[in-house]
């Protein structure tokens, strides 16, 4: 249920309990705060928790104002957790999203913390998904899983821990590229083929190596 709370003349007052919407998380419940009998703002379950306001507490119009400007960080915590149940992002993914939503400094590194100790922020674990998805979904290049991972700011000890060295797997993917892109017609062309995997980060001698005759 939604919580409807109200301040009447500096006091909090439990008037009544309702159950509705959620935040936007779809897993939050929210809870609606009036003043004078008009909606102020409204907190998620748990920032209401953290609070701490009770009935019969008594406000001032410099706490409301400070009630408000929790209830607004508490609606951009929410969005970034939505943000986050699309797919994992990296640290700086996050960074920029909250940058682009208007976060302060400290507002910021207060959600990154929060995210971080319930585990769902983990540059390690978003580099060795990024390249298990990879692997499994659009097979490429370690030089080009590499080179996709700096750009999203993975610190170079957890890309080289995640890409690995196996060269078993590379050769793999470049062969199946190499399947998937001889069902085209332009790329029967051994040189334009070999133009396309040398942009992919393949070696010259790993694609000579894949494309050769087996009969040769």
């Amino acid at each position: 249920l939604q919580t409807a709370l109200f301040l009447t003349g500096g006091w909090l007052m439990m008037l009544s309990i309702r159950r509705g919407g959620f935040f936007s998380t779809g897993s939050n419940l929210s809870s609606f705060i009036f003043v004078d009998e008009k909606y102020s703002f409204s907190l998620s379950d748990d920032a209401l928790l953290e609070s701490k306001l009770v009935r019969g507490q008594e406000l001032t119009a410099d706490e409301v104002e400070q009630y408000k400007q929790n209830s607004i960080d508490d609606k951009l915590y929410n969005a970034t957790l939505r943000y986050l149940s699309i797919r994992l992002r990296s640290s700086w993914e996050l960074q920029t999203y909250l940058k682009r939503k208007g976060a302060s400094p400290t507002l910021m590194e207060d959600i990154l913390n929060k995210l971080t100790k319930l585990g769902y922020v983990d540059d390690k674990k978003f580099a060795e998904s990024f390249v298990n998805d990879r692997n499994l979904l659009r097979p490429t290049s370690r030089r080009k899983l590499i080179l996709e991972l700096k750009i999203k700011k993975i610190p170079q000890d957890i890309i080289n821990q995640a890409v690995g060295s196996d060269s078993a797997i590379e050769l793999e993917n470049l062969h199946k590229i190499i399947e998937r892109k001889r069902r085209q017609t332009k790329y029967q062309d051994n040189l334009k083929l070999m133009q396309y995997l040398a942009s992919q980060g393949f070696s010259y001698g790993d694609i000579k190596d894949a494309l050769k005759d087996p009969e040769d």
